[in-house]
């Protein structure tokens, strides 16, 4: 593999540029937490939506995913397409519930549901899973960075962590958001000219064919069978619709419809874009059979077949992806621990300056807790492997309160409290004796003990009075629609529109520029055309202000 180079490293520089650009601009609008935490509200679904499908995603996607790629072909389609009912769930099921919740933090409503011992149990192991979640994000960027860079792997994530979390801090909600909008384009982009490039430079799926035709069948390998399928189909439902970055967007937009909007595009993003980033990794099987990490296939095929510069622009878009993810991780970890544990725990009287700062402050400890966990990812046999371990072990348990406990009245805090701690301790025991019980199995036991636990705590109601009518209030609110939509002031709504077109115009001169040098070649000429068409978008949304403006100025 190639290393990157002086035009590699202004295309790089250049992103980054764009994305300090667009923190600054909301630091002005981020005044208290609620505006940090949760965009007032008021965020826009389609950001919202691309956002959470940029939280989910990260790097892992091009390190995890495209090392089953590299091994086994299209199955590692088959895996990640189970984010799809995942995502079409929430929005069936959970948004307009969370929505209608009126919470700042995805835990909050455990101690009006619940109580408060839960809320804090679920709170702590959330946070305790969810900096272990992001090692393995940190764990892959660094593994891309060191594979171009003369980096090594503990260094490329130390510059990593500083540039995330200063990111983070700046302007949050809102910032990671309209952030992860703009390095969707850019990774799309990017994302589809590589496809474009591998199938080109190989002879298409009929050359795969030819070569490697275990490799397009989409139940190849171990993870195609159906046992383990089923499980991790079932465990990503729970993963995902426990993830506080995805709670936090439903409840972070204007209504419960728009709320319902994010789930259905987070899930079209992730019904049609995986085919596009996991076929160059099967190209690098052919064209580099020999890789000693196959978690290095898609950084190996991207160094292979673009030029410097355009290669530049892929790490950033790579960059994006982690940064994006981890910045909404950073932020919705800092309101539990600024609302939950420091104003519920602490100083119930804090004003909203204090728990911005707390807010802040928190990113940071979890960016540096996250960095050292990282620097073990290795032992546990890389990147998916330990995402999911780490997932199948606490993201059920703490997982299935705080899911299904939305849902159901009967289930007791009682009940919710033993499936957090009975859960857990099942999950540790039995992945802790892989010689008698495999991943799957395991992953199985778990979930069953868990519901079990949970549901038959809620055969005999509750006789206190108290907790049955705090529990009736809240579903009350639940089954309430929402009439008091937060609105946007116009001035900043005008604003956002020119800061997307000025975004939109700078990824557009990156494209071109980096094209203009590769011309003659399908690379460069992909590049001008990605470039064109972000400035036609622009253009597009800079025409559609611009009517908006005269239509309200002639009423």
């Amino acid at each position: 593999m190639s290393s990157l180079v002086t035009l590699d490293y202004i295309a790089i520089v250049l992103y980054l540029v764009l994305m300090a650009g667009i923190g600054l601009f909301f630091k002005w609008y981020v005044k208290d937490v609620n505006a940090y935490t949760k965009g007032s509200g008021a965020l826009p679904w389609v950001a919202a939506g691309i956002s959470n499908f940029m939280a989910l995603f990260s790097t892992f996607i091009f390190v995890a995913y495209a090392g089953i790629s590299y091994e086994y072909g299209l199955v590692s389609v088959t895996v990640l397409t189970s984010t799809v009912p995942a995502c079409i769930i929430a929005a069936l099921i959970f948004a307009k519930r969370w929505r209608r919740s009126n919470v700042s933090t995805p835990i909050e409503y455990l101690e009006t549901r619940f109580n408060s011992s839960l809320r804090q149990t679920v709170g702590w192991v959330g946070i305790f899973m969810r900096i272990l979640d992001n090692t393995v994000r940190l764990y892959a960027i660094g593994i891309f960075l060191t594979a171009v860079t003369p980096l090594s792997l503990p260094m490329a994530m130390v510059v990593s962590s500083i540039i995330v979390i200063a990111f983070t801090i700046y302007g949050g909600l809102w910032a990671v958001s309209i952030m992860g909008t703009v390095q969707f384009i850019i990774l799309l982009f990017t994302s589809i000219m590589l496809f474009w490039l591998s199938l080109d430079h190989i002879g298409g799926f009929e050359a795969i064919s030819e070569k490697l035709p275990d490799h397009l069948n989409w139940f190849n390998g171990p993870k195609g069978q159906f046992f383990w399928l089923a499980i991790y189909y079932l465990m990503i439902i729970i993963k995902y619709n426990e993830n506080w970055t995805f709670i936090q967007r439903f409840y972070s937009v204007r209504d419960e419809k728009e709320a319902e909007k994010v789930g259905y595009l987070s899930a079209a993003l992730f019904l049609v874009t995986p085919i596009i980033f996991l076929v160059p990794p099967m190209v690098a099987k052919i064209l580099m059979p020999e890789l000693p990490d196959k978690e290095m296939a898609y950084v190996a095929i991207s160094s292979f077949l673009l030029p410097p510069g355009l290669m530049g622009v892929m790490i950033a878009s790579m960059f994006a992806a982690t940064m994006s993810s981890l910045n909404s991780e950073y932020n919705v970890i800092a309101s539990v621990l600024s609302k939950d544990v420091y104003q519920r725990l602490i100083n119930n009287d804090a004003t909203d300056k204090q728990l911005l700062l707390i807010a802040k402050i928190a990113s940071v400890l979890v960016g540096l807790l996250v960095l050292f966990g990282a620097l073990f990812i290795q032992d546990f046999g890389g990147a998916f492997e330990a995402n999911k371990l780490f997932t199948g072990i606490f993201a059920i348990p703490i997982g299935i309160p705080l899911v299904l406990g939305i849902l159901s009245k009967r289930p007791t805090s009682k009940g919710a409290m033993l499936t957090v701690i009975i859960g857990a301790l099942v999950g540790i025991v039995l992945n802790s004796m892989p010689q008698y019980f495999s991943w799957e199995m395991a992953t199985t036991i778990e979930v069953i003990v868990c519901l079990l636990i949970f549901y038959s705590s809620g055969l005999k109601a509750s006789t206190n009075p108290k907790y049955v009518a705090r529990v009736e209030g809240f579903f009350r609110l639940l089954n309430t629609p929402i009439t008091d939509k937060p609105t946007v002031d116009r001035k900043f709504e005008n604003a956002l529109k020119y800061l997307y077109a000025i975004s939109l115009l700078f990824a557009a001169l990156l494209f071109i520029g980096m094209g203009l040098i590769y011309y003659t070649e399908l690379s460069g000429m992909l590049s001008i055309v990605s470039g064109m068409v972000c400035l036609f978008i622009g253009g597009v949304m800079w025409w559609l202000k611009n009517k908006k403006d005269k239509t309200r100025e002639e009423s």
